[in-house]
């Protein structure tokens, strides 16, 4: 199922005879507006900087998008659809756990590999984390809470044990730690680790250590699950 964050606020339709000026000033809007929100932050952005910058006059946007807010969501599904439809296609497999596991971990990571998607993509978030905006609560709702969900039954049905047991979500929780540690921090890694280029090759490596490294421990824990299991009898 493709993320459908706030389409009800998605962007007018321009009449037919002005289809290609229109596309081509709302494609432009939609660039810079990712470029303002990313350097702001929805709640200082405004839009008078952001049709100046991008060389089209307000009324644009509003024609286009109808406000501010509306401009912004249009933003944000550009960039979850980008972030998150390749992991929603991964979790949605009917395969074993420990595979959907290991691709999990390789595409949430191929998309910080050099040139892989904008780094305008990091900094919106970390605005929201700050300051969230009018969406936020949507955003977690309709998108991060779900694939939240997901990981945590493929990781209960990993392990042997209930999605909302404790133990499962600490487990899930150290898995996507370790992503977050290179998708959140990259910009200080690169300043210590001056070896670390983010290349694909690179992120690829690092993709399979973080695999094999939590599958070692997941796979314990799963032995010692059936033990527990099997010394208490049926």
């Amino acid at each position: 199922m493709k993320p459908q964050i706030l389409q009800e606020r998605r962007s007018r339709k321009p009449r037919a005879g002005h289809a290609s000026a229109a596309g081509s000033t709302r494609g432009k809007l939609l660039e810079t507006a990712a470029q303002v929100f990313s350097e702001r932050g929805y709640h200082a952005a405004t839009v008078r900087e952001i049709a100046k910058r991008s060389g089209a006059n307000i009324a644009a946007v509003n024609y286009h998008f109808g406000d501010k807010l509306g401009l912004y969501s249009e933003v944000l599904h550009h960039m979850i659809a980008a972030r998150v439809e390749p992991l929603q296609a991964v979790l949605e497999q009917n395969a074993p756990p420990e595979e959907i596991l290991r691709q999990v971990i390789k595409t949430r990571l191929q998309g910080i590999s050099t040139g892989a998607l904008p780094d305008w993509h990091l900094r919106i978030m970390i605005h929201e984390f700050a300051q969230p905006s009018p969406l936020m609560s949507r955003v977690v709702k309709e998108i991060s809470r779900p694939l939240y969900m997901r990981f945590l039954e493929l990781t209960g049905k990993f392990i042997g044990l209930p999605p909302d047991d404790e133990t499962t979500r600490l487990c899930a929780h150290s898995v996507v730690g370790q992503i977050l540690l290179y998708v959140t921090q990259a910009p200080l890694l690169l300043q210590i680790w001056p070896d670390l280029k983010m290349t694909p090759e690179q992120v690829d490596r690092i993709a399979d250590h973080i695999v094999n490294f939590s599958l070692a421990y997941l796979r314990e824990l799963r032995a010692n699950q059936r033990t527990v299991r099997n010394k208490s009898g049926p």
